[in-house]
């Protein structure tokens, strides 16, 4: 494809998010999903929890808001749009299936990163200094990158009934959640758990976050932003492949 025919469809890519963002993401329950529950989550494990540094609170919940606000939508707006019978006028546009999977994960990247800056707003007036910004800023563009691929990548299966996508998505998210030292700390997990843990995008995420606030990581940073940056590459390169494979038995 010639730079020009590109440059044509990372323009589609960006109508493509803006239609999204206007009528999937703009609404009081997605952002409330992404609010809420990282903070009853967030407020279950402080209370029961006093020897947890505030530091160490925040970047759980900072990975939280991230992971939840990134992955509430994406997951679900291919099976939508099959059943609302607009994925054939999106199929029969001048748009390449990547495009129309950029536009998606363009969507739910600029949601995430817009959501988690109300935390980092609220560790900042709770008095937590930052002491990298720089490295968390980037590991939250990262992260927003990686989680919101891996949700697009959770709706490659050609079913066109959003509760059966959003089941699978909840099966796979919120084990992730517990596996992935935003709870406990990752040094401290059983061998299994540690080995679990580095399967997971949202571990390294966590660690940039608990790195950027002054706690112990648990990884070297760089190694956190490489393979953060790796997972974000492999999710979204899958998703765009496999959808081009599925696309057809949805219409």
């Amino acid at each position: 494809m010639r730079p020009p025919e590109i440059a044509a469809q990372v323009r589609r890519s960006f109508v493509i998010a803006k239609k999204d963002i206007r009528i999937y993401y703009v609404k009081g329950p997605v952002v409330i999903f992404g609010l809420l529950i990282p903070f009853f989550l967030f407020l279950a494990f402080s209370v029961g929890n006093r020897f947890a540094s505030l530091p160490f609170l925040v970047s759980g919940l900072l990975a939280m808001t991230l992971f939840f606000t990134a992955t509430a939508v994406s997951p679900v707006i291919f099976p939508w749009e099959a059943q609302a019978r607009t994925l054939e006028r999106l199929a029969a546009a001048p748009v390449t299936v990547p495009a129309l999977v950029f536009g998606d994960i363009l969507a739910s990247f600029v949601f995430g990163v817009g959501i988690t800056l109300v935390p980092v707003g609220i560790a900042l007036a709770l008095g937590v200094a930052v002491g990298h910004p720089a490295v968390l800023l980037a590991g939250i563009l990262l992260g927003a990158v990686c989680f919101s691929a891996l949700g697009t990548l959770l709706s490659v299966p050609p079913a066109n009934a959003p509760q059966n996508i959003m089941m699978l998505s909840s099966l796979i998210k919120f084990p992730l959640i517990f596996i992935s030292g935003i709870f406990i700390p990752v040094e401290s997990l059983p061998v299994w758990g540690r080995l679990v843990a580095v399967l997971s995008p949202l571990t390294y995420f966590t660690d940039i976050a608990r790195y950027s606030l002054g706690e112990a990581n648990a990884f070297p940073i760089a190694v956190d932003i490489a393979v953060l940056a790796g997972f974000a590459l492999l999710f979204m390169a899958a998703a765009m492949m496999l959808h081009a494979r599925t696309l057809p038995g949805r219409l």
